[in-house]
């Protein structure tokens, strides 16, 4: 188990930019606080047609020091919640990462994983480690594995 700081954004429609740009002030100000844990992970919804639903829940990891004790948000849209630990198949890619690059890499695991795979489709996540580095970005496609 481990505490999550979680708020909800919608997706920019400059699909260039990367994602983790496009957050709160509030949200930066608070997790740079406490020297934010990576990776950042966005759960993304995507629509049949593949494109990304325009509401996104932004995960920030609570540093370890931080999990007993978090300091409390200021901004009530922030709110921090407890997650289970969870077995997901992942997809690791590098470089600059946006909505298509998310996307592309979603559509690359699943046919790598097939029809058959037991993982969850309404649903998965975007992660980036280090967003903010200008290279050597290290980004990865988490499918939630479904209960056998």
């Amino acid at each position: 188990m481990a505490l999550v700081v979680l708020y909800s954004i919608a997706l920019m429609e400059n699909k260039k930019r990367p994602l983790v740009f496009d957050w709160d002030r509030n949200v930066l100000e608070y997790s740079e606080a406490m020297g934010t844990a990576a990776p950042i992970i966005i759960t993304v919804y995507p629509r049949n047609d593949g494109v990304l639903s325009r509401r996104l829940v932004v995960g920030i990891r609570v540093p370890t020091a931080y999990q007993q004790s978090p300091p409390n948000p200021s901004d009530s849209s922030i709110r921090i919640e407890e997650r289970p630990g969870m077995t997901v198949y992942a997809l690791q890619f590098g470089g600059f990462a946006g909505e298509s690059e998310y996307r592309a890499e979603a559509l690359r695991l699943t046919r790598t994983l097939g029809e058959t795979a037991p993982f969850q489709r309404k649903q998965y996540f975007c992660c980036s480690y280090d967003p903010i580095k200008p290279y050597g970005r290290r980004n990865e496609v988490w499918f939630l594995q479904d209960e056998p």
